[in-house]
């Protein structure tokens, strides 16, 4: 009974500690929107992505709206973003996405997470080829009565793939057209339950599941910090 217990405490921390990371990651995307578009919604598109995937992870109402207020106050310190790039161990290339208001305590903490685990960190540019930019957005897959005919909609807004899997439709535009498909799908009153930029590999290594542990144990120290909202990698 007690190890069950325990099981059980454990499972609900890691829920928990998961939880608070996606709301910091929300609340610093709040304060970088209404920084650069103000606090209303209708006004600014960044603003009204970030609160549809506030939602996503289930993010309460009264949560986002004082994020939102927190963000407006010339108290709240104002968020850069930056892109590190950098080798795990075995030759993956990574991409850490972050939010700081301390850029060089952030790239301090990175770097040292690189080295500390077998990585290194490389300079602007230096992997970021092996990736492409993309727009992702979300749908549940009851959403969508006719696959086909969705596609064939939104194909002139941008659409470059679209792809069902476990219950969910994903929908794939390049970053240039990020814009024109929240605006597209706006228009048409077709909401996404999450919508993000991602940077996807343009190829992949496979490795041994001995190395694929070590590069695996490197994201996640990275994930840990406060500062990182993204990790992307060429691990296949």
């Amino acid at each position: 009974m007690g190890r069950i217990f325990e099981k059980r405490k454990y499972v609900m921390f890691a829920r928990f500690a998961r939880m608070s990371k996606a709301f910091n990651r929300i609340g610093r995307e709040i304060v970088i929107a209404v920084k650069s578009g103000g606090i209303d919604p209708k006004m600014n598109p960044r603003l009204r992505i970030c609160i549809q995937n506030a939602k996503s992870v289930n993010m309460p109402k009264d949560r986002i709206d004082a994020a939102i207020k927190r963000a407006s106050s010339k108290d709240t310190s104002a968020y850069e973003e930056i892109v590190y790039e950098g080798y795990a161990p075995h030759g993956i290339a990574v991409m850490v996405e972050c939010a700081t208001d301390n850029p060089t305590r952030t790239v301090a903490n990175i770097r040292h997470v690189f080295s500390k685990y077998g990585g290194s960190l490389g300079v602007t540019g230096s992997i970021s080829f092996m990736f492409e930019r993309k727009g992702i957005f979300t749908f549940a897959s009851s959403a969508i009565q006719d696959l086909d005919e969705f596609e064939l909609e939104f194909i002139d807004h941008g659409l470059e793939d679209l792809v069902q899997d476990e219950g969910k439709v994903f929908m794939y535009t390049s970053f240039q057209d990020y814009g024109k498909m929240q605006k597209a799908l706006e228009e048409k009153g077709i909401e996404a339950t999450s919508v993000e930029l991602q940077f996807i590999p343009t190829t992949t290594k496979e490795l041994t599941e001995e190395q694929a542990k070590e590069v695996q144990e490197l994201l996640e120290k990275l994930e840990d910090d406060d500062d990182v909202q993204s990790v992307f990698h060429t691990m296949g």
